[in-house]
């Protein structure tokens, strides 16, 4: 089942779960090869990618023409660029470390019209891909989620999950384990992470709000889904390009010795 991009809340209020994707390389060729491959949401990661916004307009361009909605990983809180990758026609963002219920406002107020926000009015591109109705639409139709990755927005995620305009939170378990003392990581192992992810998960639903997972495997998009996640992130188009050469070169250097080994 395809996500309509301008019906994401109603696909995940419905039950069904997504498998997302993350382009940090800027290149729109690599960009379409993850659209084409079927999955749910792609992101256009402007935080840790190696993407400019002008670049990201591009990938937006080329993804646009794919059936997945497309969201952007913004760089930080910060009014002008969240307005940007909307006004250029973006799905939703997710925005880095949202640790208090005021980080979690300020977000709202740079994704939302007023009365809910204080986006400026500029929908550039976004007019020319959902048409002259966007600005009435565009409240409900955005996605906005906050990023929890601290001990400081766990201990603020009932209030986070309050803010008005915030449909949902998004894990980075990364920096959440670097927060709770461990070595970062996207597949943890230690209990006390481990933990902490799934309870983000089962708050999140309890609260009715959407939410999401980076992941280092697709064991653990399963299973965090399976925790109550609406999606999980699988790795991003960097580590996937990377382990698949790696794994190539480990099995042909392995073939090769074997058949030295033989002879």
């Amino acid at each position: 089942m395809s996500i309509d991009p301008t019906a994401i809340h109603a696909y995940f209020r419905a039950g069904n779960k997504a498998i997302n994707g993350f382009c940090s390389i800027p290149s729109p060729v690599v960009a379409e090869i993850m659209g084409r491959q079927g999955f749910d949401l792609l992101t256009i990661d402007l935080q840790h990618g190696l993407i400019d916004y002008q670049t990201a307009l591009i990938l937006l361009q080329v993804l646009q023409g794919l059936p997945a909605p497309v969201l952007a990983r913004v760089p930080w809180n910060e009014p002008g660029i969240i307005a940007k990758v909307l006004d250029a026609g973006c799905a939703g963002v997710i925005c880095p470390m949202v640790n208090t219920a005021e980080d979690a406002r300020a977000l709202v107020q740079a994704s939302r019209y007023a009365p809910l926000g204080g986006r400026s009015f500029g929908p550039t591109r976004a007019n020319m891909v959902y048409g002259p109705a966007y600005v009435k639409t565009a409240n409900t139709r955005v996605l906005v989620l906050a990023m929890i990755e601290t001990c400081q927005a766990m201990q603020n995620l009932d209030a986070i999950l309050g803010v008005e305009g915030i449909d949902g939170v998004y894990v980075g378990p990364s920096d959440l384990g670097l927060s709770l003392g461990y070595v970062p990581t996207l597949e943890p192992t230690a209990p006390e992470v481990l933990a902490a992810i799934a309870e983000i998960g089962q708050r999140s639903k309890a609260a009715g709000r959407i939410s999401g997972c980076h992941c280092g495997s697709v064991a653990m998009v399963k299973r965090v889904q399976a925790q109550g996640f609406d999606f999980g992130s699988l790795l991003t188009d960097v580590r996937i390009v990377t382990q698949a050469f790696a794994g190539l070169l480990a099995d042909y250097r392995s073939e090769k010795a074997e058949a030295v080994k033989g002879y």
